[in-house]
């Protein structure tokens, strides 16, 4: 008979540890299911072909077949224990408060609309960062939230760099400030930031990143959850309107097993996750069931790199520090009539390894090497939710799994086209502050920050999910990774994954 739990939770990311951490604090037996492995940490990690597309942990076993969008026309995923926070760069921002009201101009006739509002989740972003003990400044941000609790961490010294960056912004009216972040750098119980060069698509060598693998997971399983890696959930099985079995492969010994459980919480992310769905035939279950996998959003990202006569960071270390969201709803500056725009943040000199994994042969060692005269201001623009950008599955090809193929269909509006615009000027002029000689916008073309895809409201014919992320005609099904959300906002999503995540996950503890 297969092992019986008070709870499943497929995924180990932000969206399944921050339930998970609820529903232990409940008492209940708790099984955990990672597609992935643990990621080693040691000197290793340093070296420049450890960056995420380059390791292991970039699984490609099922390949997403992308026929617009992307950087590539088969995509494959993170796979590993603590999911994508163990390679992210650490940016932990709520949301603003008005993004959980977003304009027409940004939602036009996608019907999206938040059930909860920052108040909702405000109590859930204080909770989220003391457990990922997160460093921040309050009282600059002209944008930021009221929050009742200060961050947990002070912020880390900045770098020259950075410095360089903070005042040619303060000298334009700015109002430049750093950057909240998932790094440990005071507490000398374990290790701290060493502030090298390889964070942002990394595992941290030294685990100074505060990323679940590290801060979450490991107590978790002291308290009595069950984490089983490489174990990958193959179909949700169904009876009436209750999830009665989740059938998976180990990975390791190639055995199919079933587990069984009262409450099934799904956070694979926002491309897995809906694969799953559509894959278990589940979308006949709900009645906006074509909706699974619609709308998806990834953010209009571009670098807008400094071109310098010398080493950008001649101090080599870590200088992703900087904030500037003084456009982020509009500025007297810019000649547009959109009532939101996006974000601006420090990005890093890029590692050598990365540009090599993208140009081949010679003419990538030789990039590689001249990466050193780069550093710049990634822009963020939120992007409009669009019934056409979508995740299907495509059941005449399957893998060595038997999965169907997720295929992915992505285009940008012309709205987020033109607000990205008007985030790239602004990002010249502070750029040219700081000494560069010229520019190169790199356009992000990954789904790093993918969202949307499953989303949460309180019209059933417009959302999957109901305002506490249960799937709309299953008892026993929840979905809190990124796909939940009905609007991206224009900053990092993962905090406010994990707040809600926090919110749902006592929800689920108090439902019988």
């Amino acid at each position: 008979m297969p092992t019986k739990y008070d709870a499943i939770i497929i995924g180990s990311g932000f969206g399944g540890c921050m339930t998970a951490y609820k529903l232990i604090g409940s008492g209940l037996k708790v099984l955990m299911l990672e597609r992935g492995d643990w990621v080693q940490r040691g000197p290793e990690n340093w070296e420049a072909n450890q960056t995420l597309e380059l390791t292991p942990q970039y699984d490609n076993t099922s390949a997403l077949r992308v026929e617009a969008g992307g950087n590539k026309p088969l995509m494959g995923q993170y796979s590993c224990v603590g999911g994508p926070s163990v390679y992210y760069g650490g940016v932990s921002f709520r949301f603003r408060a008005a993004d959980f009201n977003p304009p027409e101009d940004i939602i036009g006739d996608s019907g999206a609309q938040w059930p909860i509002s920052y108040d909702d989740l405000e109590p859930f972003y204080d909770e989220a960062e003391k457990l990922l003990n997160i460093s921040g400044e309050s009282g600059v941000d002209p944008t930021e939230p009221h929050r009742n609790q200060a961050y947990p961490q002070k912020v880390g010294a900045l770098a020259e760099v950075s410095v360089k960056v903070k005042q040619s912004a303060e000298k334009l009216g700015l109002k430049p400030f750093q950057l909240p972040l998932a790094i440990n750098y005071h507490d000398h119980n374990r290790s701290t930031c060493q502030n090298c060069t390889t964070c942002d698509t990394f595992a941290c060598a030294v685990s100074a990143k505060n990323d679940l693998a590290t801060m979450i997971i490991p107590d978790l399983i002291e308290k009595g959850m069950e984490l089983r890696p490489n174990c990958l959930v193959l179909s949700l099985e169904r009876s009436g309107s209750r999830i009665t079995e989740v059938k998976c492969i180990d990975k390791s010994t190639n055995q199919t097993i079933t587990f069984q459980a009262d409450k099934v919480i799904l956070s694979g992310g926002a491309l897995a996750s809906p694969a799953l769905l559509l894959s278990s035939g589940l979308d006949q279950n709900n009645r906006g069931g074509d909706l699974i996998g619609r709308y998806l959003m990834r953010h209009l990202n571009a670098i807008i790199f400094g071109i310098y006569p010398g080493a950008a960071d001649k101090e080599k270390r870590f200088h992703k520090q900087i904030a500037i969201l003084d456009y982020y709803f509009g500025h007297p500056s810019l000649k547009t009539n959109f009532t939101k725009i996006g974000s601006l943040q420090q990005i890093p000199t890029p590692n050598p390894g990365i540009v090599e994994n993208e140009v081949k042969g010679i003419l990538g060692k030789t990039l590689g090497k001249a990466v050193k005269l780069l550093t710049g201001l990634l822009a963020i623009a939120e992007d409009q939710p669009q019934y056409s950008n979508r995740l299907w599955v495509d059941s005449s090809k399957k893998d060595k799994y038997d999965l169907p193929q997720p295929v992915i269909f992505h285009q940008y509006s012309k709205r987020d086209k033109e607000a990205l615009k008007l985030l790239i000027n602004p990002a010249k002029k502070i750029i040219n502050g700081t000494g560069a000689l010229a520019h190169y916008v790199h356009h992000i073309r990954t789904f790093s920050h993918a969202v949307g895809t499953v989303r949460m409201g309180e019209n059933p014919q417009t959302s999957v999910l109901d305002r506490n992320c249960q799937f709309r005609g299953l008892d026993n099904l929840w979905v809190v990774d990124g796909s939940f959300m009905p609007a991206s906002a224009a900053v990092n999503p993962s905090l406010t994954i994990a707040a809600n995540a926090l919110r749902v996950g006592g929800e689920i503890s108090e439902k019988k």
